[in-house]
C-alpha cells in the first residue's frame, strides 16, 4: 500500500497540471533550483518541495545536461526516503531514476544502496564510476492512485538520486497476463544498426523510452559479434502500426548477417529470472524476386525457442512494416548468448532491428495494516513524522514503527511519544491485530482510553502524561498478554478494574479521582512486590545451582573456572566442546602429532591460515596437520567453535576432519591426507607436466568442489559454516571483507570464482610476472579479457583446443559473476554448481559430436538453466504458474 504524502503529492499535481498533462510526463531535477527545458524538449522541474535530505552540486568535465549537475542525498541511517507520484489507476507507466555520483561528498567512497517501488525491492544501486550515469527503469500497471520510489539501506556512502521521471503509455504495448502481480524491470532495450552511440529517445520516441545503440561500448554489452555482421539503414518510412511500438527511427536501422549468422552475448541486469522478451523486425533492404530471408532465433539452452522460423516479408505482410515476435514468459540467465541463423532454404542472412527484454518482479502486497496506518497519518498530515512515505514496513519500517518479518508484515510497535499529538486516541490503533507495544506518552491526547480488545497481542501500553479522562475500561483486563500498563498523570476517574492481572507492571498515580481496585491492594504495591519476589527467586535459583554443582563436582568447577581465567599452562577445549566435538573428532596430544610428523619435518602447504605438514599415525593412516597462526584468547574460543562445526561436517567432496589439538600455545587441525596432490600442483606446480588435467577433468573438479561448498551452505541444520577466525590466502579472500570485516556465504563464492579462473587459465591467483604491467591479480586480468570478448587471451595453452568454446564461455562468465566486488551481486553456490554441470554437459555433447556419437546429444536440454513453458518467474518466495501456451512465441 503506497502512502500519499500530502504536501509532495500536491506539488506533483501542480507539475502535471502546469505543463506535463498533455505529454503524460513528470521530470524531476533532484536537487535542482530552477525549471528548465533540455535539448530534447523535455521540461524539468526541481524537487524542492521534497523536505528530506540535502542537495549538492557536482561538476563532471564532459557532462553538460543541467539535470545532472545537481542531486539530492540522504543520511546513511535506517530510514527510507520516498518520492510519491500521482498516477491514474489501470494505466501503464514507465518510471525511470538516474544516479550520477560525481564525488558529491568529497569522500571518493562509491555509494551502494537499495531502491524500491513502494514495498517491492527494485534494484541495488552500486556506483563504480563517479562520472557515469546509472539508470534504472520500470514498466508497471498502476493499481493505486500513487506510487512511491524509495531509497534506503545504504551499505557504503549515502543514498542519492539525480533525476526521477514518469512516462505514461496510451496503448497496450506492454500488456501482460501477469501485470497485476508483477512489475517489469527494464533489462535491455537495443537499437541494432544505430548510426551513432547516442540512444534514441524523445521526441523520436513519444514515450521517451531509451533505445541503446548497439555500438555503445560497455563491459559485456553485445560482444562476441559474428563475422559478416553489417549495419544497414533506410530513409523510407516504416509502418509501425501504433505509436507505442518501437519508433520509426529505431526500425530504420538494422544489422544483417551476411555470412548467415548474427550472434551476440549480452549481460541482462537483474537476471537470472523470468521475463518478457520481444524482437522487432522490418525488411528494409531491397531484395531480389528470387531471394528469401528466413532465419531462426537460437538460444543454446532453450531448443524450444528455436522451432519457429521468421520470414519478415511474409510475417509483416510487406516491406517496411513491423513484425514483433516474442515471449511473454521466458526464463533467462544473467549472460544471454543468442544467435539468428538462416534456414537451409534461405538465400539471405538474418536481419534484426531492435530487441527489448524486461524482467518480472513480483509485486509485494505491502503491510497488511497499510490502510489502517494511512488513515492514522491522514489526521496528522502536516507533522514531520507523518511524511516518510512509501510502505509503513517495507523495505524498512518507518522510524516510529516496528513490524514483524512476514512477507506481508504486521505492525508490532508504535512509538509516538512526545509527538505533540492532540485530540482523541485514534480509533485506527485499536484495529492493529499484531500490535505488541503502544507508546503514546507525553502528548496532549484527551478523551477516554479506548477499548483495545482488537489488539489481543498487546504487551505494553504507555499512555502516561496526557490529558485522558473517563474511566479505565475493564476490557484491558481481557488482554491476556498485557505485562505493562502506564496511565499516570492523566485525568482519569472512577474505580480501577478488578480483573487486571496480579503480575501486571502498572502505574496509575497522578489521577486524583481514580480509586483503587476493589481488592484494596495498590497496583504500585503489586509492582514492587512482584519485582522483589522475582529477584529473590532468581537469586535462590542461582545459589541452588552453585550449591548443587559444588556438592557434586567441586574439582570440575575449579577446572572450569581456571579455563575461563586462561591460567592453565596447557589448555584443551572448553568442557562444553568436550561434550560435543570429541564424540566425532579425536583429541590428539601435541606429542602424538610431533611423532606423526617427525617433528613437523615435511611442509606440504601454507597460506593465511598457517602451515600444513605431512604426517603418518601409528596405525598407518596418513594425515595433513594444519598448524593455525591465530593464538589469542579470543582465537582459542573461536577455535573451539570451529572444531565443533568441523566435527559435524561429513561429505564425500570435503576432506575428512579427523581431530584437533590445543596445547602448548598451539591450535592444530588434523585432516586425512589426499594423495593426488593439490589443484595448484596440477595447474601450475610440479605436477603440471607429469599429470596435466584436461578441460573436462577441470570441470569435474569444479563440480565436486561446488558440491562440497553447497553442502556447507545448506546442509548444516541452520549452523553457519563461516569461521570467525579469518584465514585466507592472498588472492582468494573476498574484497568486501576488508570493508565489512564480515565473511558470508558469498565470500566462499568469491573464492570459488577465483578458482574457476585458475581452472580456465592455468595461472595462479597472484603473480608479479604473468598478468602484465600494473596487474598482479587474476581477477583484474581475466575480467579485462573476458569483458572485451577475448576469452582466448586467458585460456590455458596446455588445453590445446580440446574443449568446447561455449562451455568455456559459460564458466568464464559465471566466474566473473562470482568475483563481483559486492556480495549481493554474486550468485549462490547452487547457481554456480548448475552452470558448471551445464558446462560439463555441453563439453560432453561436443565431444560426442566430434567422435560421431549422438547418443548423448539431447541430454543437455534436460539440464538447461533456461526453461520455457510451465515455470516460475525467478527466485521469489511467491511463484506464479504460467500456462504452457503463454510461453510459446507470439506476435502482438
Amino acid at each position: 500500500m503506497e502512502i500519499w504524502v500530502l504536501g509532495f503529492s500536491i506539488f506533483l499535481c501542480h507539475v502535471c497540471f502546469s505543463y506535463a498533462q498533455m505529454q503524460g510526463f513528470v521530470s524531476l531535477d533532484c536537487g535542482g533550483t530552477n525549471s528548465h527545458t533540455d535539448e530534447l524538449g523535455i521540461q524539468w522541474v526541481p524537487d524542492d518541495q521534497f523536505q528530506f535530505g540535502q542537495t549538492a552540486n557536482i561538476s563532471i568535465p564532459d557532462e553538460t545536461h543541467q539535470q545532472y549537475m545537481t542531486l539530492r542525498y540522504f543520511p546513511n541511517d535506517n530510514r527510507k526516503y520516498c518520492y510519491t507520484l500521482n498516477v491514474t489507476s489501470r494505466t501503464r507507466y514507465l518510471v525511470r531514476a538516474t544516479f550520477l555520483y560525481g564525488n558529491f561528498d568529497n569522500n571518493n567512497v562509491y555509494p551502494k544502496f537499495d531502491v524500491s517501488m513502494g514495498p517491492t525491492p527494485w534494484s541495488t544501486i552500486v556506483i563504480s564510476d563517479a562520472s557515469t550515469v546509472e539508470m534504472i527503469e520500470m514498466i508497471f500497471l498502476a493499481i493505486e492512485p500513487t506510487i512511491s520510489v524509495c531509497l534506503s539501506n545504504a551499505t557504503t556512502g549515502q543514498p542519492f538520486i539525480s533525476t526521477l521521471e514518469l512516462r505514461q503509455f496510451n496503448g497496450s504495448m506492454y500488456i501482460a497476463d501477469f501485470e497485476n502481480q508483477y512489475y517489469m524491470s527494464v533489462s535491455a532495450r537495443i537499437n541494432f544498426g544505430a548510426d551513432s552511440a547516442d540512444p534514441v529517445r524523445y521526441p523520436d520516441d513519444p514515450y521517451d523510452r531509451v533505445w541503446e545503440s548497439d555500438s555503445v561500448k560497455k563491459p559485456n554489452f553485445l560482444v562476441d559479434v559474428a563475422s559478416g555482421t553489417e549495419k544497414i539503414s533506410t530513409k523510407m518510412p516504416i509502418n509501425v502500426d501504433r505509436d507505442d511500438r518501437p519508433p520509426q527511427k529505431v526500425m530504420q536501422t538494422a544489422v544483417v548477417g551476411r555470412n548467415g549468422t548474427l550472434s551476440y552475448r549480452l549481460n541482462l541486469d537483474g537476471f537470472p529470472g523470468g521475463g518478457w522478451a520481444f524482437t522487432y523486425f522490418a525488411e528494409i533492404e531491397d531484395i531480389g524476386p528470387n531471394d528469401v530471408r528466413k532465419f531462426r532465433l537460437v538460444l543454446p539452452d532453450a531448443p524450444q525457442a528455436s522451432k519457429a522460423a521468421v520470414n519478415i516479408l511474409e510475417n509483416a505482410q510487406g516491406k517496411d512494416r513491423l513484425y514483433e515476435p516474442g515471449f511473454m514468459n521466458l526464463t533467462l540467465p544473467f549472460v544471454l548468448s543468442f544467435r539468428f541463423v538462416k534456414t537451409s532454404d534461405s538465400t539471405l542472412g538474418p536481419l534484426v532491428n531492435a530487441m527489448e527484454i524486461n524482467k518480472y518482479l513480483k509485486r509485494n502486497g505491502g503491510t497488511l495494516d497499510g490502510s489502517t496506518i494511512t488513515k492514522l497519518i491522514s489526521q496528522y498530515s502536516s507533522a514531520d513524522w507523518a511524511q516518510e512515505g512509501g510502505d509503513p514496513c517495507l523495505p524498512v519500517p518507518w522510524s516510529w514503527l516496528e513490524c514483524n518479518s512476514d512477507p506481508q508484515p504486521l505492525v508490532t510497535a508504535i512509538h509516538l511519544s512526545r509527538k505533540n499529538l492532540t485530540g482523541n486516541i485514534p480509533s485506527e490503533l485499536t484495529n492493529l491485530g499484531g500490535l505488541i507495544e503502544l507508546w503514546l506518552d507525553g502528548n496532549s491526547l484527551n478523551g477516554s482510553v479506548p477499548d483495545f480488545s482488537g489488539c489481543p497481542n498487546l504487551k505494553i501500553i504507555h499512555l502516561e502524561n496526557n490529558q485522558l479522562t473517563g474511566s479505565v475500561p475493564s476490557s484491558l483486563g481481557d488482554l491476556q498478554n498485557l505485562k505493562e500498563l502506564y496511565l499516570q498523570n492523566n485525568r482519569l476517574s472512577g474505580k480501577m478494574p478488578s480483573n487486571l492481572g496480579s503480575d501486571l507492571v502498572s502505574n496509575f498515580s497522578g489521577n486524583v479521582n481514580l480509586r483503587k481496585a476493589s481488592s484494596g491492594t495498590s497496583q504500585t504495591g503489586i509492582i514492587v512486590g512482584s519485582s522483589i519476589g522475582a529477584a529473590v527467586l532468581l537469586i535462590a535459583t542461582i545459589l541452588s545451582c552453585l550449591f548443587l554443582r559444588k556438592g557434586k563436582n567441586s574439582k570440575k568447577r575449579y577446572n572450569d573456572q581456571a579455563r575461563l581465567r586462561n591460567v592453565l599452562p596447557s589448555q584443551k577445549l572448553s568442557s562444553s566442546l568436550e561434550n560435543t566435538a570429541t564424540e566425532a573428532a579425536h583429541c590428539f596430544t601435541f606429542s602424538e602429532l610431533e611423532e606423526a610428523t617427525k617433528d613437523f619435518e615435511k611442509k606440504i602447504g601454507s597460506g593465511g591460515y598457517g602451515v600444513v605438514y605431512y604426517g603418518k599415525l601409528k596405525d598407518g593412516r596418513e594425515i595433513a596437520v594444519k598448524v593455525l597462526t591465530s593464538n589469542s584468547f579470543q582465537g582459542k574460543r573461536e577455535f573451539s567453535n570451529e572444531v565443533t562445526l568441523l566435527s559435524r561436517i561429513h561429505h564425500r567432496n570435503l576432506v575428512q576432519f579427523l581431530g584437533y589439538c590445543q596445547e602448548d600455545g598451539k591450535s592444530i587441525l588434523v585432516y586425512e591426507f589426499m594423495h593426488n596432490g593439490t589443484l595448484k600442483e596440477h595447474l601450475y606446480g610440479p605436477l603440471t607436466r607429469e599429470r596435466g588435467i584436461n578441460w573436462i577433468q577441470r570441470l569435474e573438479i569444479a563440480e565436486d568442489a561446488a558440491r562440497g561448498i553447497e553442502y556447507l551452505h545448506t546442509g548444516l541444520d541452520g549452523a553457519s559454516h563461516v569461521s570467525s577466525i579469518v584465514r585466507g590466502t592472498v588472492g582468494y579472500l573476498d574484497p568486501e571483507y576488508y570493508i565489512s570485516q564480515q565473511l558470508t556465504d558469498k565470500s566462499d563464492v568469491y573464492s570459488f570464482g577465483v578458482i574457476l579462473l585458475e581452472l580456465i587459465s592455468g595461472q595462479e591467483a597472484i603473480s608479479n610476472e604473468n598478468f602484465g604491467v600494473n596487474c598482479r591479480n587474476i581477477v583484474q586480468w581475466a575480467k579485462m579479457h573476458i569483458e572485451s570478448g577475448d576469452i582466448q587471451g586467458i585460456i590455458d595453452p596446455s588445453l590445446r583446443d580440446e574443449y568446447d568454446i561455449q562451455s568455456m564461455w559459460k564458466i568464464a562468465e559465471k566466474a566473473l559473476m562470482c568475483v563481483q566486488a559486492h556480495g549481493h551481486m554474486r550468485p549462490s553456490i547452487s547457481e554456480v554448481l548448475k552452470e558448471v554441470q551445464d558446462a560439463i554437459m555441453i563439453d560432453k555433447e561436443a565431444k560426442a559430436a566430434r567422435e560421431g556419437n549422438s547418443n548423448d546429444m539431447s541430454i543437455h536440454s534436460m539440464h538447461s538453466s533456461l526453461h520455457l513453458g510451465s515455470s516460475d518467474l525467478g527466485p521469489t518466495d511467491s511463484y506464479l504458474s504460467i500456462d504452457e501456451s503463454i510461453a510459446r512465441p507470439s506476435a502482438r
